[in-house]
């Protein structure tokens, strides 16, 4: 399974917070690039240090840590490295997160889910191209090109509505939403309204799963 004239040295890191992926990740690439040199971390706070004093050339990454999550550290990492390929490997699923991490910066999503073959695949095409996306997520970064909120419906939102739609997703209550932001109660039942039909929803529940699912990873 070797790739053919890829012998030279690769640096890589692998970042997840367990350690068998890890692991199973680097068989996987000593068996692609036999040269590589295959650095870990499992803190997402150690991520952009090692790609600076490793000089990191490609990433695999996972989306959760328990110090936080990598979606908003990806364009500190190109800017560390303009020419740096990163992979996201979570088990985050692909219609609800992968544009998200490819408009990050992201080179490339791979679900955890996926069977060992695809997987092995996968690593092959990123390592030899410098990107992996499966056919559905190329069809819906086309489709992102004429439907921006695809990434996410909460794009719809003005800045007040997004803070407003937060509030709530916190437990806030009208009262207290009026109180915070200094508004009137029945500005914010307004704009709670408008926030309900541009979201194509009826109640407080599906808000808050809307917002924890794109806007609170």
């Amino acid at each position: 399974m070797e790739i053919s004239n890829q012998n030279k040295e690769i640096i890589f890191l692998l970042a997840d917070d367990h350690s068998i992926v890890r692991q199973g990740m680097e068989i996987v690439i000593s068996d692609i690039v036999p040269e590589a040199v295959v650095y870990h971390t499992s803190a997402l706070n150690q991520v952009l240090e090692l790609i600076e004093s490793k000089q990191v050339e490609m990433v695999i990454i996972d989306a959760h840590f328990p110090d936080g999550n990598s979606l908003h550290i990806l364009p500190q990492m190109r800017s560390i490295n303009p020419d740096i390929k990163i992979l996201v490997f979570t088990g985050l699923e692909e219609d609800l997160h992968g544009l998200k991490f490819v408009k990050a910066g992201a080179n490339g999503y791979l679900s955890k889910l996926s069977e060992e073959e695809e997987v092995k695949s996968a690593i092959t095409t990123f390592i030899e191209k410098g990107e992996y996306f499966s056919e559905h997520l190329r069809n819906l970064m086309v489709q992102f090109v004429h439907n921006p909120n695809l990434i996410s419906p909460l794009m719809s939102l003005t800045k007040r509505e997004m803070e407003i739609a937060e509030l709530y997703a916190d437990g806030y209550g009208n009262l207290e939403i009026s109180n915070e932001l200094n508004i009137k109660q029945n500005t914010v039942s307004t704009i709670k309204k408008n926030i309900f039909e541009k979201l194509k929803i009826e109640n407080m529940v599906e808000l808050i799963e809307l917002v924890k699912t794109h806007h609170k990873l």
